[in-house]
């Protein structure tokens, strides 16, 4: 793997015209503050422009020297930690743009000062001095870009101060602090400082220590201290003495703890308790916090590669926030989707992921000691004795998956967040001292001693070229010579890009890996880029996604022509560049190159995309030429690459022939029905008949499982039967519905894809149902074993025979079964009972057109699997359909029991049939209450019929009176007879009914 990489991404620069040495500075969004050294008590402010201009805003005098500083992107003020004699200070400059105006007015004023309307009129054109007193010295600083909080390190405590907007009047809004937080730390002295969205990063000389303020809920009365302490280490193995021990100041001895790395909840064994004391004053609205650690880690002075070195201390502490929409106009509201903890050794930098989880991203190895680095989302910058150090960094590719958990999959990719860094360029400066970075500039601060100065004149030591109009000139006689300040521009990320691409082909017949390595650099930096779009104009966004998507064909080429491990991600990036298949072929392919050999990454994505529903469509060549490569890498897959959309224009007697070719090697079912859909295509039945022959029904259906796209294909997301099933529908009917079952219970289609199959299939129209429809559905009741489909499957095919019997609509083929045959092989359709039979004898002639229709129905609702109660809405149409209706409806009260109600129905309709109903349903110990609701009906039917009814009286005398006597006490059953009978008629069964009671 190539570790250095000589490419350019450093552009031209121009000095800065500094009156005086610059001891710090810092950037803000387009502009560069530099606070004097000498003993100047002063700060410069200057405006960058486009093509690097730099250009002097103003300046504006401090307390004293200044020994830090920092901007806020939120309020856009300055912070500063000043001295004057022994005292610190730190002072908050806010609408220091003013000056740009001319204006030379100052307000100083007190933090949480009460102001006034008419003295803060003032306030609009002059610039306001915010001191913000400390009973302990401050020693670092830092400002969240996210809400323009501000964070001071003390001794043995963090102090927070809110960023406020106090509203004067509808005009004028002044900026103000609150102290809102402490956090109290003991043994600890903040070296630096880092916030940012809560979190809070420290780091001592060799520790690092980083924590997250979670917000809880507490009611505004509340106020006492929230504090999470972490337990002490369980064994002595990781920690060493206590930090308290270390304090002290032994003259033999050097104390050293071992190194330690913890993370996430493991972190709280530090031995490092934090304290939280709420300093504002609790409101309905107050925020309080708690503490959640993140990570705690400990270096040994002795972890340097050049061995024990008193100087080795921890620096350029940084938090990198990525934002999920970093428009800038927006900037308030835009939402953090990533965050990034940096810090380096002299000859190490660390670079952690403390978002959504806490993991080491990479770590970088400096060639020589570092003096100070700076991290951005797209490089790394360090600094050293000689030279200006560019890095690459995995920021883009960590965020990308936090806003994406899935994307490494068949249809996107990112490259690995554990790719290896490597070193774009190390560029010679003369005695680097400072850095910071912006935009797309890096500010350098060098200072060059004597011997540097004589050195730098001579032509092998030549820095970056400066443009001819940017010479500085030196008249202020305080200005030292050998120092400057440099902005560099580093440059576009397109130029970059380019130069990342064209320098990856001299790797392409050599080191493979470096060239998928290079051009992976490529892609992160063009994502990197898109993530932050704040900086970029219009017609720079879309060049930048025009350059994302030829890296992902790049990338894609890659992976199809090497033989990697990772050869599966030609897939994804072929797709996430937009190229088609044709083109992927076009770039892969070497025209009449028959000897070619493809490797398993073009396999893989020709496979996939071929297996998808695609809405493409090769040309008869490129299909062939398909035919061709897998004859060759994979002929196996021959029989499922025929059967994709994409090959519609396939000559098919070549690929009769390539499928002979395999047949001879492996047989198949699937092979055997692509041959016969060859045959099809060419016209040939012989050749059809033939092949659908080598096979039982019950296999061919089966085999339709292995491939699907024989029967039906998506086209705009549209089910469309296939030549194949049009000519099964026609001729083999039994086996396409059999197929299509098949396919049904191997979940390879949703019954509402086959409903659009079988009507698009039919010619039928959305709201009408083919008969191949039902007689599916009807197939699909006798295997199915899913409760909530077989309802569904219930109510389709119940509404369908209801409709039918109620519109006098006959199906346009012939049902594939008869009401037997379901009868026979599906335990959902019951025997019809004999009652329900007696009714339909009754009924008209034209009931026998729709028998089938009719008995199916019936025969569902004699089983035992239909809901009766979710179906009785899909039955109200035939309710005056004849003795049809009527048996339905009896049977629908009887299923409900209702038994009383079915009787007086029958009664009402049809009473031949009540006999039968009653000895069929009335049974156990409701039969004794129901004969005694039947009985007196019967007598009094057959009373005023006379001999004119007798089946009444036959079914009374035979059936109904040898029941009553069997099931009633005498008393009860004398009772019921008619007052006006004939004794001789009742005489038998009262004898009966009497000796049965001299028995018991």
């Amino acid at each position: 793997m190539v570790q250095l990489y000589n490419l350019h991404p450093f552009g031209s620069q121009r000095v800065v015209p500094c009156r005086q040495e610059p001891a710090h500075f810092c950037c803000g969004r387009d502009v560069l503050f530099v606070a004097s050294a000498a003993g100047s008590c002063r700060v410069e402010a200057f405006a960058v422009r486009e093509q690097d201009r730099c250009e002097p805003l103003g300046a504006f005098a401090t307390l004293g020297p200044v020994r830090r500083m920092a901007h806020s992107r939120a309020g856009d003020y300055l912070v500063t930690i000043e001295e004057k004699g022994k005292a610190t200070f730190l002072r908050a400059y806010m609408n220091w743009r003013c000056m740009s105006a001319g204006s030379s007015r100052v307000c100083v004023r007190m933090v949480g000062h009460e102001m006034e309307e008419s003295y803060s009129e003032t306030l609009k054109e002059q610039m306001s001095i915010v001191e913000m007193p400390l009973s302990d010295p401050p020693l670092c600083i830092s400002c969240c870009p996210v809400s323009g909080d501000l964070l001071v390190g003390c001794k043995n405590k963090l102090v927070m101060f809110c960023l406020k907007y106090v509203v004067i009047n509808q005009n004028l809004t002044v900026l103000d602090f609150e102290r809102s937080l402490i956090l109290h730390i003991d043994n600890l002295i903040p070296a630096e400082v880092a916030f940012c969205a809560r979190h809070v990063a420290i780091t001592t000389e060799l520790d690092v220590l980083i924590l997250k303020l979670d917000l809880v809920q507490q009611s505004a009365d509340r106020t006492e201290r929230c504090a999470r302490r972490g337990s002490a280490l369980e064994k002595p193995v990781d920690a060493g003495p206590s930090t308290h021990a270390l304090q002290l100041e032994l003259d033999e001895f050097i104390i050293c703890q071992k190194p330690v790395e913890l993370l996430g909840e493991e972190s709280e064994r530090c031995e490092i308790p934090v304290t939280l004391e709420a300093t504002d004053l609790p409101t309905e609205h107050t925020k309080r916090f708690q503490v959640r650690y993140l990570l705690f880690r400990r270096f040994t002075p002795d972890q340097s590669p050049f061995g024990f070195c008193e100087e080795t201390k921890l620096h350029s502490l940084q938090l990198l926030p990525v934002y999920q929409t970093a428009q800038e106009e927006t900037e308030n509201t835009r939402e953090l989707l990533s965050l990034f903890c940096f810090f380096s050794l002299p000859h190490a930098g660390y670079l952690y992921s403390v978002g959504k989880s806490v993991e080491l991203i990479s770590t970088y190895q400096y060639s020589e000691k570092s003096e100070q680095a700076v991290l951005t989302p797209q490089f790394l910058h360090v600094i050293t004795s000689e030279s200006l150090q560019c890095f690459t960094v995995r920021c883009s590719a960590a965020a990308a998956r936090d806003g994406d958990p899935y994307i490494d999959t068949t249809v996107k990719a990112c490259p690995p967040v554990a790719l290896d860094v490597c070193t774009l360029r190390m560029q010679l400066f003369i005695g680097p001292r400072a850095i910071c970075h912006f935009k797309n500039h890096i500010i350098l601060l060098t200072k060059a001693d004597t011997e540097d100065i004589t050195e730098r004149r001579k032509p092998a030591r030549r820095m970056l070229s400066r443009k001819t109009d940017s010479i500085k000139s030196r008249t202020n006689s305080e200005s030292e010579p050998g120092w400057n300040l440099y902005i560099i521009n580093t440059v576009s990320t397109i130029q970059l890009y380019r130069e990342m691409v064209d320098y990856s082909r001299t790797y392409e017949n050599v080191k493979t890996e470096s060239c998928i390595h290079l051009l992976s650099e490529a892609h992160l930096l063009v994502r990197a880029a898109i993530m932050e779009p704040s900086f970029l104009q219009p017609d720079e966004k879309e060049e930048l996604l025009r350059a994302f998507r030829e890296s992902c064909a790049f990338l894609g080429d890659c992976y199809s022509r090497f033989d990697t491990k990772d050869y599966h991600l030609a897939l994804p990036y072929y797709r996430m560049s937009g190229l088609s298949m044709a083109e992927v072929l076009k770039r892969i392919v070497s025209e009449g190159d028959e000897m070619q050999t493809y490797k398993r990454g073009f396999i893989f994505y020709l496979t996939h995309s071929l297996n998808e529903d695609l809405n493409e469509e090769l040309t008869k060549e490129s299909a062939n030429k398909v035919l061709q490569i897998f004859s060759l890498a994979d002929p196996v897959q021959l029989p499922h690459i025929l059967c994709s959309p994409c090959m519609r224009n396939v000559c098919p007697l070549t690929a009769v022939k390539y499928l002979q070719q395999v047949e001879k090697m492996m047989p198949s079912v699937v092979l055997t029905l692509t041959k016969a859909s060859m045959a099809l295509k060419m016209g040939d039945l012989m050749m059809y008949e033939r092949e659908m022959d080598s096979y039982r029904e019950t296999v061919l259906a089966c085999g339709f499982i292995g491939q699907p796209k024989l029967l039906r294909q998506h086209k705009d997301g549209v089910v469309v039967p296939t030549e194949f099933a049009v000519h099964l529908k026609e001729m083999q009917p039994g086996l396409l519905v059999a197929a299509a079952v098949a396919l049904h219970e191997n979940s390879k289609m949703e019954l509402e894809e086959a409903d659009t199959f079988f009507k698009m299939l039919c010619s039928n129209s959305e709201n009408t149902v083919p008969q191949l429809l039902v007689d599916f559905w009807e197939a699909l009741l006798v295997v199915c074993s899913q409760e909530e489909i077989l309802q569904q499957l219930l109510l389709r095919v119940i509404s369908q025979y209801v409709w039918r019997i109620s519109k006098r609509q006959l199906p346009e083929t012939k049902p594939l079964k008869t009401t037997e045959d379901l009868i026979n092989s599906c335990n959902h359709f019951g025997l019809i009972f004999p009652w329900v039979t007696s009714i339909m004898s009754a009924g008209s002639p034209s009931d026998k057109d729709y028998h089938e229709d009719i008995s199916k129905l019936q025969s569902l609702l004699c089983g035992p699997s239909v809901d009766v109660a979710a179906v009785l809405p899909v039955l109200e149409p035939l309710a005056g359909v004849g003795s049809a209706g009527v048996a339905v409806r009896v049977l629908c009260c009887s299923r409900q029991g209702q038994r009383g109600a079915a009787v007086e129905l029958l009664l009402q309709s049809c009473p031949r049939a009540a006999v039968l109903y009653a000895q069929h349903e009335l049974s156990g110990d409701s039969r004794t209450v129901w004969w005694n609701k039947l009985l007196p009906e019967l007598c009094k039917r057959t009373r005023l019929a006379g001999n004119d009814c007798p089946a009444l009286i036959s079914s009374l005398k035979a059936e109904t009176l040898s029941v009553v006597a069997v099931e009633l006490e005498l008393r009860d059953f004398l009772s019921l007879l008619p007052e006006d009978g004939t004794a001789a008629f009742f005489l038998p069964h009262l004898l009966h009914c009497s000796q049965k009671q001299l028995l018991t």
